[in-house]
């Protein structure tokens, strides 16, 4: 059958740049995407973009288990989560026989670039930050920074990203080795966008409520308030609290849409003067730059003190609202955060 690449991805936008990297040809004619079980927005992204058709020489494999995460394929290794502990398991058990390919997984990615340059242990910030990590979960993590940059000294790791890493950052991570691949969803521009909402406000839903960080009731009472001004669409966060969804369904003026396809797909066919609003999230940058020439506003409301839970120690809020400040500066004085 010969040489074949494999990605395992846990996110719609993971798989999203599985599908990128194959097609930009970092993976080799070949590439099976394994597709994590139960995360039905996943699912649905999966099914939805294997209809409409995938790049030449990709298949699609759902339900993967913690076995396909342990497999090193005999061609690339797209990473879609470097964090995930089965990943990293598997990594330091297996040399792998090709390039190490890092797929975007949000401000993860810059995560994941500050701690190679840095030589610190592959633990997600936010975690890290909470207090939760112990001595052996660290010492997996520095194992695998130690075998990542060993192999970027062999020219056999590449960062492909759409996010935009500073110049510094992009420099530290050439001088280590790490081959850096920017893109900004060339394959994705190819294909049929879906009929993207009427609305002329669309909220892009914030996983920040459902993981404890960010109280529901304002969050709910910030979204009444943007209806008061004409309909919305809302777009439900892959890890949505079914709760809180239920209570913007009801709300007058707010539209809850399917959720399924990743917001960069579904968002696609906006055009101006529809707006894009969100929490601070990835799709913040990533819609910001898909819509760079449509006149398409992306706006982001910064997270207020008071709603944060106690959950939230300093350097998690800090962290998780790091990714206002990777909007590309010549967008930065285009739009200003809504309130």
């Amino acid at each position: 059958m010969g040489t074949a690449s494999v990605a395992v991805v846990e996110s719609p936008l993971q798989l999203l740049g599985a599908l990128e990297a194959h097609a930009a040809g970092l993976a080799g004619a070949r590439t099976e995407i394994r597709v994590r079980s139960g995360v039905p927005a996943l699912d649905a992204a999966a099914r939805t973009l294997d209809a409409a058709g995938l790049p030449e020489g990709v298949v699609l494999h759902l339900g993967a288990t913690a076995d396909d995460a342990s497999s090193a394929p005999r061609g690339a290794w797209l990473v879609g989560d470097a964090f995930s502990g089965q990943w990293q398991a598997a990594f330091v058990r297996r040399t792998p026989r090709g390039r190490v390919v890092l797929l975007d997984d949000g401000l993860a990615t810059v995560t994941l670039a500050r701690a190679l340059v840095a030589g610190a242990p592959a633990v997600r910030a936010s975690r890290r930050s909470g207090g939760v990590v112990g001595a052996a979960r660290n010492a997996l993590g520095t194992l695998v920074t130690r075998k990542l940059r060993k192999l970027a000294q062999q020219g056999r790791v590449t960062m492909f990203t759409a996010m935009p890493l500073d110049v510094p950052l992009m420099t530290h991570l050439h001088g280590i080795g790490v081959e850096v691949v920017t893109h900004r969803f060339e394959w994705l521009a190819t294909q049929q966008p879906p009929v993207a909402p009427a609305e002329p406000v669309v909220v892009v839903g914030s996983g920040l409520v459902s993981d404890g960080w960010v109280k529901a009731e304002p969050y709910v009472r910030w979204i009444a308030s943007l209806a008061e001004f004409g309909p919305v669409a809302y777009l439900p966060h892959r890890r949505s609290d079914p709760a809180v969804v239920a209570q913007l369904a009801a709300l007058p003026g707010v539209r809850v849409d399917e959720a399924g396809l990743p917001v960069e797909m579904r968002l696609r066919g906006l055009r101006a003067p529809q707006r894009v609003v969100c929490l601070p999230s990835t799709a913040y940058v990533l819609l910001d730059a898909l819509h760079s020439s449509t006149g398409v506003r992306v706006q982001a409301r910064p997270v207020p003190d008071d709603w944060w839970t106690g959950k939230a120690a300093p350097d998690v809020r800090e962290h998780l609202s790091s990714v206002l400040a990777l909007r590309p500066a010549n967008r930065l004085n285009r739009e200003r955060a809504v309130s």
